[in-house]
């Protein structure tokens, strides 16, 4: 439900937190994605990652240039999968080769939808990065683009970090918090999908649920970047919908079963009431038909149902000697599912059958 495509080269990179991390990392290698070549090249390991890992729909980040974007999705399109992605809006506080201009952003994401949205399996996503890297206007015109297609995706980042949630404090002082900056510009709605919402209240909750708008929960990349616990316990009492993301590269692998596994542990660990037991069975939902249904995807993928999509994994519970002992011995689903989240990696892969 997150990642960033342009991260792949970052995953694993020391920081001290988020905006140290995108500071000294983030953005000098994103610069580099204005060279087509280049861009091309991190798509192709980028695809290959996620189909080894038993991903076949990802809703991706670019970077500001076009020709990110071009890239992502001629090599989805090669490969005839389902993805979601779209150029990053940033206008300010950025560097130099990564800022881009207020109203050319608008026009190269207008022409850019125009080109690739709804263009076989793939989608667009209007994606400013997050609130401080962006202007009024340039939020405003992303809302203004998205009324005028409904059917997109909008795809940011809230509340991961709380140095950054005091700096969106001083940054739109008028707003209630900083997911009412977002509603204030119409980014808040069905197929709107924001990475983390750690530090979130429950009217925050309440107005995602209002809207249509999801949480996009990055486990590996929470823990890895310190930046907090998602809290399931609030986002099932109110209501938020939610499903699992890698967000490599802040995330730390793009396995599905590590990144459900650190989930385990936020549920254990990371609540306001600790102990929190999320069900090998809801953690799986979270990844496969919950996550494309906060996606606005369900009945397309995520399910074998009839209908969908025929996008599924075949995986072999044998694929390591310990996991085969452990799995034999399964009393029963729960149990199946578990051994597979803690013990289960890249190797139990079989086989990707897409479309």
């Amino acid at each position: 439900m997150h990642v960033h495509y342009p991260q792949t080269d970052i995953i694993g990179a020391p920081a001290d937190g988020l905006l140290p991390w995108l500071e000294n990392y983030t953005f000098p290698a994103e610069t580099r994605f204005a060279q087509p070549a280049y861009a091309a090249e991190v798509a192709n390991v980028f695809f290959s990652e996620l189909l080894r890992h038993g991903v076949t729909t990802a809703l991706a980040f670019a970077t500001t240039h076009p020709a990110s974007v071009d890239a992502f999705f001629q090599g989805a399109q090669k490969r005839g999968l389902r993805m979601i992605s779209g150029k990053v809006l940033q206008d300010r506080h950025s560097p130099d080769g990564l800022r881009d201009e207020t109203e050319q952003s608008l026009i190269d994401s207008e022409t850019l939808i125009q080109r690739w949205h709804g263009q076989g399996r793939l989608g667009y996503a209007i994606t400013p990065r997050f609130a401080p890297t962006s202007t009024d206007a340039q939020l405003r015109g992303a809302g203004e683009l998205a009324a005028r297609n409904p059917d997109t995706w909008i795809h940011s980042h809230v509340a991961e970090n709380r140095d950054e949630v005091r700096w969106v404090r001083e940054l739109f002082p008028q707003a209630r918090s900083y997911v009412d900056v977002y509603r204030g510009f119409g980014l808040l709605r069905e197929r709107a999908v924001y990475a983390h919402c750690i530090h979130l209240d429950d009217a925050d909750r309440a107005l995602m649920r209002d809207t249509g708008a999801v949480a996009a929960v990055s486990p590996t990349s929470n823990l890895f970047l310190g930046s907090g616990f998602f809290d399931y316990e609030g986002a099932e009492r109110i209501g938020m919908r939610h499903g699992l993301a890698s967000d490599v590269g802040g995330g730390t692998s793009f396995s599905p079963f590590h990144t459900m596994l650190a989930a385990y542990y936020v549920g254990r660990e990371g609540q306001t009431k600790p102990g929190l037991s999320l069900a090998p069975s809801r953690l799986w939902w979270h990844h496969t038909g919950g996550a494309a249904r906060a996606l606005g995807l369900q009945g397309v993928i995520g399910t074998l149902q009839a209908g969908t999509e025929a996008d599924f994994v075949l995986l072999n519970p044998k694929a390591t000697p310990l996991l085969a002992r452990k799995t034999e011995r399964a009393q029963n689903l729960e149990e199946l599912l578990f051994a597979l989240i803690v013990l289960g990696d890249d190797r139990v892969v079989d086989q990707v059958c897409i479309a």
